[in-house]
């Protein structure tokens, strides 16, 4: 695909997931993410003063992949917190299995592990089974942390997840956690402002069962950072830039 095709490719709508998947009913929290997002959403609101933006860009029901950068676990704490339906998030097999509490915690908060670095058939099956459910999926498209506290290049998956599903993709910047952890022992972060910034949802314009080929992928990768680079401001764009350069 030429880089002055992606007009036909994508376009800014308003989320219109499948009319099927809009008649099912929102999935209860489960009960451990549940208790999680109580006990943190008035600690990030009281102590570190989280702002959340864009909220009216989330569908209300319906499946719809959540795009977002990707510092630390706070992180995922702060969209638990911001997005008002529970979220799948996919996570990396490192990061799922840190430690012998972890497999059982992401089972019971209804994580996915997944691997976006390299081929993983049987969690891209997965994850589109809790989309055509109607959930609502997390993913960071970076795929580890960012070391540096800058956008880094997008890995691939996303982009294909999105394509396969024929979902929309909301792009979210979080802005904070970066600072709230650098240097901290024991993962304990200083109080520093945090803030999520919802965009308004991509939407692919593509038949569903279409071969997809790597240069479409990668365009789409550069879509979904540079929407997330243009939420965080003027100073993640070089960073996008070079995400941009390293995906071509």
């Amino acid at each position: 695909m030429a880089p002055g095709d992606e007009s036909s490719t994508l376009s800014m709508l308003r989320s219109r997931a499948p009319a099927a998947a809009r008649r099912r009913s929102a999935e209860p929290f489960p009960p451990l993410y549940r208790a999680i997002r109580g006990g943190c959403g008035p600690l990030l609101r009281g102590l570190f003063d989280l702002r959340v933006d864009g909220v009216e860009h989330l569908p209300e029901s319906g499946p719809f992949i959540l795009a977002a950068n990707h510092h630390n676990y706070l992180d995922g704490v702060v969209l638990g917190v911001a997005v008002p339906r529970p979220i799948a998030f996919l996570v990396m097999p490192r990061v799922y299995q840190a430690t012998p509490l972890h497999p059982p915690l992401h089972r019971r908060i209804g994580s996915i592990p997944v691997n976006l670095e390299r081929p993983d058939p049987g969690a891209i099956k997965r994850v589109l089974r809790a989309l055509d459910a109607g959930r609502v999926v997390g993913i960071f498209p970076e795929g580890p942390f960012s070391q540096e506290g800058r956008l880094v290049p997008g890995q691939p998956g996303a982009a294909l997840i999105a394509l396969r599903a024929g979902v929309p993709i909301v792009p979210a910047a979080i802005e904070g956690t970066y600072e709230a952890l650098r240097a901290r022992r024991f993962y304990v972060p200083r109080r520093r402002p945090l803030s999520v910034r919802f965009g308004a949802p991509l939407v692919f314009d593509r038949p569903r069962h279409r071969p997809i080929g790597r240069a479409e992928r990668e365009e789409i990768t550069r879509r979904i950072m540079s929407e997330i680079a243009g939420l965080l401001g003027p100073a993640s764009e070089p960073a996008a830039a070079a995400g941009r350069a390293g995906a071509s």
